[in-house]
């Protein structure tokens, strides 16, 4: 009842549009598609007059008229190739783009047209209407009506049996319906009928006869549907016999074999590739034998199979094939410097290598060892050496590997047997010297099954590899032409045997104003032209770009930064696609719109001169950090309490700092009973974050010296160094990447060991230049550079015992004299 009166309402509101003067109304003519009240379709409009037609309803009460062709193949229709029934309709979205335009529209109610107007007098198909009811007057009973609606259902569910496309719970839903108007549309709308039967069902009013074409035509589209699973069942039955007639010719030829008749064409050929390889006598007496075998076996047999698979894989590998070697040092130092920005130390010593190899050509033994964070261009390095010196590039993944015959394959009698990974690397390289990237090298790790990285020793090894044996091939293959460069994060999990065998560069992690140069340079064009987009659509500021790596990425390399910039992309594609804009254009002030709040901020640390509080430097796996240390003391029982999720390294260096501390605690005007009646707390932010190593051993001491002094420490330096249990600062690690830390966080004084002074030459020009290092051979040196004295006139005297316990022991109850610190 309720759906009859909002059908009564639209074709009021239909009728109301249809008064004498205000008859007209665009159209749009379809082509294999029948629209439908209360139907939501969408469709691509091509042709210049429907473009027109949609643009004068979008002016008006955006209502179109959509009739369908008769032929879907005319290209340009005139008025006796249109129905005339058809469907007013509601415009709810156009989608312009460069490949057309889409119009999303909503099935009003039904129309004929009385009058078509061609588009040669309006530029558009126009229509004077007469509106029509959804469904007309039924004049069946309601047991004729039940009696439909159940035939209906009966062969929908046939249908959804035959076809199984349909979702079940879709399905169950229809036959449930009760309502023979809602049922009509539920089938019709979402089965794929000829469209000349939806344009019959269209013209007819009567719900009942409705109904009954739609019987007519699931009846057909079922039987159909009968037909085409009879011949699937037809050719899979053939299938079946193919294959019973092709074991039966197997065991024929079988027979046929044990009787002499065998063949013994396939041998010969394997024994002409052999003689026309430029192999060794060694290699190609072993192939020999193994074809000659070939005349021995039954072909379909298990070893003439393994046999097989051994021949193709030895013949497929480049025995004696070399590509031509670009030897133009300026053209591969220009190749190198248009790839890759920076990486000053990997292109001299990759050019380097190419001049000696220019000099001596029998020269071997080059294999070049990248170390550095993720994402500084260790992997694409590689592939711009292969390109600068003209060689095929190859790269083996070693991350995860823990088996040693994935490096030198498995015995080639066991099933699914293959070659190693070298092997395989040199089968796709198709030269005998290609650049082979072993990537990843720090992350093979050894089980019950071997060491895999044992089994490289021999790869990498100049006076091994000229024979590498793998337990596939057994026979010995020549890598000695082979330019081998690997790629790690951690230099550390590198065995050490296999460590001494390769040349060590390390790969910093790069400086603000690098990742703007490369941002620039590189990433922002490869990402326009990724995402389609043109360099005329997008500008990102300069502003932007520095906001991006500040506040929207922290990492040591640029792929954060390129997903970030990518994003960027996207975002504009889509606000050109649907605001109608030509450029679009990023700020500092748009980025967070585009992008959502700023993702991090600077590294925790004080901003003001605090007691207990140093700023300490340390390294992750993504570049360095600020990490400072906090030292607090309380009443006790002279506890020490450590936090932060330390490891036990940095919790004896802890102990080491407090075992210091007392012994030079009169030095530094400390009361030693502080030690028995204070608690100290020494903590390290962020909590959450494990930490270890022996480099925070003076951020430690100075901490609570400062701490039990009283005395506050400058809160623009920053300090690594390990300390002796006699005072002394070790050399440490990481001196890179923490140097890059402080200067990302504006701390441009930085205390380090005098051991570590050789390591500065590694450094950034950038970076070295805006730094001022303070080497440090004791402690004493970072104590008198980062505590901040008291200003006093003259030398106080220690306090007596009791009058410091008049004091409460406070930290500071004996001061003394200091000189202050030019920095």
């Amino acid at each position: 009842m309720e759906q009859n009166m909002q059908e009564k309402k639209r074709t009021d509101d239909i009728n109301e549009q249809a008064a004498p003067e205000q008859n007209l109304i665009p159209v749009v003519a379809l082509r294999g598609l029948v629209a439908f009240p209360h139907m939501v379709i969408d469709f691509e409009v091509g042709r210049t007059e429907s473009r027109k037609a949609v643009d004068a309803a979008l002016k008006g009460d955006r209502r179109i008229f959509l009739l369908a062709q008769r032929d879907a193949s005319v290209t340009e229709p005139k008025v006796r190739d249109l129905y005339r029934v058809g469907v007013i309709c509601e415009i709810r979205q156009v989608m312009r783009g460069r490949d057309g335009t889409r119009v999303l529209v909503e099935g009003l109610a039904r129309a004929k047209a009385v009058k078509l107007t061609p588009p040669e007098e309006r530029d558009y198909w126009e229509a004077e209407y007469k509106p029509l009811p959804n469904y007309g007057k039924n004049r069946s009973t309601p047991i004729e009506m039940q009696a439909i609606v159940n035939s209906v259902k009966e062969e929908y569910a046939a249908h959804c049996r035959l076809s199984r496309r349909i979702p079940r719970e879709f399905a169950e839903m229809v036959l449930t319906e009760e309502n023979a108007p809602q049922l009509f549309e539920a089938i019709w709308s979402n089965l794929d009928f000829d469209y000349h039967d939806r344009q019959i069902m269209l013209e007819e009013g009567s719900l009942f006869l409705r109904l009954t074409l739609l019987y007519a035509v699931l009846v057909r589209e079922n039987e159909v549907l009968k037909v085409e699973t009879e011949l699937q069942s037809g050719v899979q039955m053939r299938i079946d016999q193919s294959q019973r007639e092709m074991y039966l010719r197997e065991q024929m030829r079988l027979i046929s074999e044990e009787l002499g008749d065998g063949d013994t064409t396939e041998p010969q050929q394997y024994l002409d590739q052999i003689d026309k390889l430029n192999a060794s006598d060694e290699v190609k007496e072993k192939l020999r034998k193994e074809a000659n075998q070939l005349t021995k076996m039954p072909s379909g047999s298990q070893e003439a199979y393994v046999i097989h698979n051994y021949l193709d894989t030895a013949l497929s590998l480049p025995w004696g094939v070399t590509t031509k070697e670009k030897l133009d040092i300026n053209k591969a130092a220009e190749q190198l410097d248009k790839d890759h920005y920076g990486l000053k130390r990997v292109k001299e010593r990759v050019l380097e290598a190419m001049s000696v190899h220019a000099i001596q050509p029998k020269l071997t033994g080059q294999i070049i060892c990248l170390v550095g964070p993720p994402g500084v261009g260790k992997t694409s390095i590689a592939q711009s050496v292969a390109k600068s010196l003209g060689r095929n590039y190859v790269r083996v993944s070693l991350g995860g590997v823990r088996d040693e015959a994935e490096i030198r394959g498995h015995r080639k009698t066991y099933v699914a047997a293959m070659p190693g990974r070298i092997i395989e690397a040199m089968r796709q390289a198709k030269s005998m010297n290609p650049l082979i990237l072993l990537d990843e090298i720090d992350k093979l790790s050894g089980d019950f099954k071997g060491d895999p990285a044992a089994a490289l020793l021999e790869v990498l090894d100049s006076a091994q590899n000229h024979a590498f044996r793998d337990h596939f091939l057994e026979v010995p293959f020549d890598l000695s032409q082979v330019m081998f460069l690997t790629t790690a994060n951690n230099a550390s999990l590198i065995p050490e045997p296999l460590f001494d065998r390769m040349d060590v560069i390390e790969i910093n992690s790069y400086t603000r104003e690098e990742k703007f140069r490369i941002a620039k340079e590189h990433l922002i064009k490869k990402q326009i032209k990724a995402n389609g987009l043109k360099a005329a659509q997008i500008k990102i500021t300069d502003a932007a770009v520095y906001d991006l790596i500040d506040y929207y990425t922290k990492e040591a390399g640029v792929r954060t930064l390129e997903r970030r910039i990518a994003s960027l992309c996207r975002k504009c594609a889509k606000t050109i696609l649907t605001e109608d804009v030509k450029k679009v254009q990023y700020t500092p002030e748009t980025l967070e719109k585009a992008l959502g709040p700023h993702k991090y901020t600077e590294d925790y640390h004080t901003k003001t001169d605090e007691v207990g509080i140093v700023n300490g430097l340390a390294w992750t796996s993504v570049g360095g950090v600020l990490m400072p240390l906090e030292v607090l003391t309380m009443d006790g029982k002279g506890e020490i309490q450590v936090t932060g999720s330390l490891g036990d390294v940095m919790k004896e260096s802890a102990k080491l700092a407090v075992s210091y501390a007392r012994s030079v605690a009169k030095q530094h005007d400390i009361n030693p009973e502080l030690f028995k009646t204070k608690d100290i707390h020494i903590h390290a932010p962020e909590g959450a974050v494990p930490k270890d190593g022996p480099s925070a051993g003076v951020t430690m001491l100075t901490a609570l010296i400062s701490a039990l002094s009283g005395i506050p420490v400058r809160h623009d330096i920053a300090m690594t160094g390990e300390i002796t249990l006699h005072g002394k600062v070790l050399p440490i690690g990481g001196l890179v990447e923490k140097s890059m830390a402080a200067y990302k966080n504006g701390i441009y004084t930085v205390l380090i060991p005098a051991g570590n002074v050789p390591d500065l030459a590694e450094l950034d020009e950038t970076v070295r230049e805006a730094i001022r290092f303070i080497p440090c051979e004791t402690v004493e040196t970072v104590l008198e550079t980062a505590l901040i004295p008291p200003h006093y006139d003259t030398k106080l005297e220690p306090l007596l015992e009791d009058e410091a316990q008049k004091l409460a022991l406070s930290p500071i109850a004996m001061p003394r004299k200091r000189n202050t610190v030019k920095v």
